[in-house]
C-alpha cells in the first residue's frame, strides 16, 4: 500500500496541473525548477515524498528539450527521495511522430526517450491519444493511452444528427473511425498525397459530405498545412461548414496565420499543450480541458482501480 497521493509539476503545463488538483482536492506539491546560469535544469522537491504514490505532470512539448530534461529530473529526484510510487503523466507525448526508421541511419527517437523516462525512475505512465499506439511497446512499465475523444466531441454534440466525420488521411482512418461510433455519424476520408514534411496536397473526399457539417479528425496540428487543405477540399466538395477536433495543438511555424485564413467555422484542441500566446492570436480556436479526465485516472491509479473503466 502506497502512502498520501502527491502531484507535482514541471513547469511546462502548469495551468493543468493546477486544475487536475482541483478535481482530485489536493494542493500541488512544491517544486523548484529553475536554470543554472549555464543553462543546465536544475530541480528541487520541496516537501518530503518518503513512501508516497506520486504523479508528475509534465508535457514534453516545446521548448522539447528542456521539457524532456525537466520530466527526467523530475523523475530522478523522487527516486532518490524514496517515493513509493511514481507516475509520469505526459499529458503530451514529444517525440512520438519518430517511432520508427525513415532512413537507414536515422534513431527511433520515441523508443529511446521511453527507455530515458523508465530509467528516471518512472513506475508507470499516462498519457493522451499517443501518435502511434505501438510506443506502448517501447516502455518496461505499464502505460495508459487515453482517448480525448468524448471531451472533444462535446462542444459538437448538439449538432450531431448533421455531422460527418472526416479522416484528413488514409493513416487516421481508425481515429476517425472511433470518432464516427462514438456519435453515430458517417466517415469519410481525404485522398492525400503528401510532398515533404510538414507538406502535403490533398486531392478529393472518398464519402458524401454535401450539404453536412464535416469534422476533420487528427492527434496533431503541428504546421496546419494539411488540416487546413483538407478543409477546403470538403468545402469545395459542399460541405456546409467545417470543424476540426485534435488532441494537441503544438501550432508551430505558420500555424495560427493558416487557421486565421482558413474556412474553419472552428477548432477544438485539449490543453495538453499550454500555449495562451497562440491561443489569443487565433479566435478560431476553441480549447476544452482534460483535467477531468486525467483526474479520474489519476484517482483510480492511486486507489487501485481500473482505468479502462473510464471509457
Amino acid at each position: 500500500m502506497y502512502g498520501d497521493l502527491k502531484i507535482l509539476s514541471g513547469t511546462s503545463n502548469e495551468p493543468l496541473a493546477k486544475a487536475i488538483c482541483e478535481h482530485l482536492g489536493c494542493q500541488l506539491t512544491p517544486v523548484l525548477c529553475d536554470k543554472f546560469s549555464d543553462g543546465e535544469v536544475r530541480i528541487e522537491i520541496g516537501n518530503s515524498v518518503r513512501g508516497d504514490d506520486v504523479f508528475v505532470v509534465q508535457s514534453t512539448c516545446a521548448p522539447v528539450n528542456d521539457n524532456f530534461m525537466q520530466l527526467c529530473l523530475l523523475l530522478d529526484a523522487l527516486k532518490r527521495a524514496s517515493a513509493g510510487r511514481i507516475s509520469a503523466i505526459i499529458p503530451y507525448y514529444g517525440y512520438a511522430r519518430q517511432d520508427r526508421k525513415v532512413s537507414p541511419r536515422a534513431p527511433i527517437s520515441a523508443k529511446l526517450t521511453a527507455d530515458f523516462i523508465g530509467m528516471a525512475g518512472a513506475h508507470r505512465v499516462v498519457t493522451v491519444d499517443l501518435h502511434a499506439g505501438q510506443i506502448q511497446g517501447f516502455f518496461n512499465c505499464p502505460v495508459d493511452n487515453l482517448f480525448a475523444s468524448r471531451v472533444l466531441l462535446e462542444p459538437l454534440i448538439d449538432m450531431r444528427h448533421d455531422i460527418v466525420v472526416v479522416s484528413p488521411d488514409a493513416g487516421g482512418v481508425e481515429r476517425a473511425r472511433a470518432y464516427a461510433k462514438l456519435i453515430e455519424a458517417p466517415l469519410a476520408i481525404i485522398d492525400k498525397r503528401r510532398d515533404r514534411p510538414n507538406q502535403a496536397s490533398a486531392t478529393h473526399v472518398i464519402g458524401d459530405v454535401d450539404g453536412k457539417i464535416a469534422v476533420l479528425v487528427d492527434d496533431i496540428i503541428d504546421t496546419a498545412g494539411t488540416i487546413t487543405a483538407a478543409a477546403q477540399v470538403l468545402q469545395a466538395e459542399g460541405a456546409r461548414e467545417v470543424y476540426a477536433c485534435a488532441s494537441h495543438g503544438v501550432l508551430s511555424g505558420p500555424a495560427i496565420d493558416r487557421i486565421n485564413a482558413s474556412v474553419f467555422k472552428s477548432i477544438i484542441l485539449t490543453d495538453t499543450i499550454s500555449s495562451p500566446e497562440k491561443l489569443s492570436a487565433c479566435p478560431k480556436i476553441q480549447v476544452v480541458s482534460i483535467a477531468s479526465l486525467l483526474a479520474k485516472t489519476i484517482h483510480n491509479i492511486h486507489i487501485g482501480s481500473s482505468v479502462s473503466a473510464l471509457f
